[in-house]
């Protein structure tokens, strides 16, 4: 194309591309709402469903973002890596011409302060009652994700042409400034609270509507020489979704299978608890009666009894 021809091929692509849209959260909600119409009235199936609705909500404000973004992208949604022993679940990876970012998301319901020393603290109220603690740091989740990634990329599993020679610089530097990561609250509610956070920390946990607001500012600030070209752009990302792993889970059978076991966990303890009563009964009716409780009945005809009620 020449060195022109390159620089207007960088100019003109603003378009956001999904490489990969499809997420296993979709997948789980998809399967939850089927089962929920067979069995409208199980609570831990609506309390799943409404869990996994929250994220998958979360998920989409993302998409929605980066759809409109005009920075020119290609996007994977929910990839899944491995290396060795070791697994990542990455919601979104963003491979721009300029930067590969591995982004986070959280969707939860209150807001979020990130205090002096990176700890991450949630608050939220539930009836009158306001509720303060601290979580898990999303951050450290991300960036363990991405040490997974590095790892692949290290051993050369990547194909990385398109970085123009450079794939053989693996100094953490030169990794970490390449690719990033950001963790994104979702929730449009939620009150993000970053002002005494960690400079290092500050610029990577960022509300939905701020995320192209950043992608743009390190594409502003970054050297446009190291732009990679459309289709260079396009070969990265594609290296990286060579990298994914498909999981191929029927979740519709796997929760009806969770659905079954759980109503034998209910039946035993049924049973337990009816044993119990009966026990008690017999110890109540020996007392009023001054006799051995087993001339009321036996521990084999609290069984007989028990099977009677069943019918």
């Amino acid at each position: 194309m020449g060195i022109i021809g390159n620089v207007l091929d960088n100019y003109k692509f603003s378009d956001t591309v999904f490489l990969k849209e499809s997420s296993e959260l979709k997948e789980k909600y998809d399967a939850l709402v089927k089962l929920s119409k067979e069995f409208p009235n199980n609570s831990d199936l609506q309390e799943e469903l409404f869990i996994v609705k929250k994220g998958l909500d979360g998920e989409e404000e993302i998409k929605y973002q980066l759809s409109k973004s005009n920075i020119g992208m290609f996007v994977l949604h929910d990839i899944k890596l491995q290396y060795e022993d070791l697994k990542a679940q990455i919601d979104y990876v963003v491979v721009t011409k300029y930067a590969c970012y591995f982004i986070e998301c959280k969707n939860l319901v209150g807001n979020i302060t990130v205090n002096e020393k990176g700890d991450f603290i949630r608050e939220y109220q539930i009836a009158d009652r306001k509720i303060k603690k601290g979580m898990y740091s999303p951050l450290r989740q991300v960036e363990s994700q991405r040490s997974v990634f590095k790892k692949i990329w290290l051993a050369g599993k990547e194909s990385n042409a398109i970085i123009r020679g450079i794939r053989k610089l693996t100094s953490d530097e030169f990794f970490n400034n390449t690719y990033k990561v950001l963790v994104v609250a979702a929730n449009n509610e939620t009150i993000l609270d970053t002002k005494y956070a960690p400079f290092d920390i500050k610029y990577k946990v960022l509300k939905a509507d701020a995320l192209i607001r950043q992608m743009q500012y390190d594409l502003d600030h970054s050297n446009k020489q190291d732009w990679g070209t459309r289709k260079e752009t396009e070969e990265w990302a594609n290296s990286i979704l060579r990298q994914n792993i498909e999981t191929n889970v029927d979740y519709y059978e796997y929760y009806k299978l969770l659905l079954r076991l759980n109503n034998m966990i209910d039946s035993k303890q049924q049973d337990q608890r009816l044993r119990d009563r009966l026990i008690e009964f017999r110890k109540e009716r020996a007392q009023e009666m001054n006799i051995p409780a087993y001339y009321v009945y036996t521990n084999d005809d609290v069984k007989v009894r028990k099977a009677i009620s069943d019918v």
